[in-house]
């Protein structure tokens, strides 16, 4: 074997080298990523008065990574046809019993509310629920666009679920 040039031969080498060495580290952390996947399942809704209406969300979410994902902030956000983006007031699940007693409209709470604090095991799939007051009547909501759930981990990252 005649090589012309061995720096380029032992450079070619060491690329591939580091090529494997990058993709070694990337398989190695692929569940490190910390987020989740879901889906809506139901959506309810009830005037509570002429300008608010109760919702409640029920999902099902997934956490695919290995590490524990540790909710701070749960959201319902209502988009209306143009865009516009109300964010409902969340309620926490003491409330909540306490909404379903009052507003039979709602049926059963089938699901546990999302709170703040709530630890994600990794890979695990739950079925769980939020509630919001939206300072809308119920005729403006009926015909929105969509609503989203937002869901703020401890360390940052943020995650959607959309209703359509």
């Amino acid at each position: 074997m005649n090589l012309k040039n061995p720096f380029l031969a032992a450079f070619g080498v060491g690329i591939v080298l580091i090529a494997i060495a990058v993709a070694g580290v990337f398989y190695m952390q692929r569940g490190a990523r910390v987020g989740l996947t879901g889906k809506f399942l139901k959506v309810r809704l009830a005037p509570l008065d002429e300008t608010s209406t109760a919702v409640v969300v029920d999902f099902r979410f997934t956490n695919p990574s290995d590490v524990n994902f540790v909710v701070r902030n749960v959201t319902v956000i209502m988009e209306d046809n143009a865009g516009n983006q109300y964010d409902g007031q969340t309620v926490s699940e003491v409330d909540a019993k306490r909404l379903f007693d009052a507003v039979p409209l709602l049926g059963e709470k089938y699901n546990p509310t999302l709170v703040i604090m709530d630890k994600i095991a990794p890979k695990v799939t739950e079925d769980r629920m939020v509630a919001a007051r939206v300072a809308a009547p119920e005729s403006k909501i009926e015909p929105r666009k969509r609503f989203l759930v937002r869901i703020e981990e401890v360390d940052g990252s943020i995650v959607e679920f959309s209703e359509k």
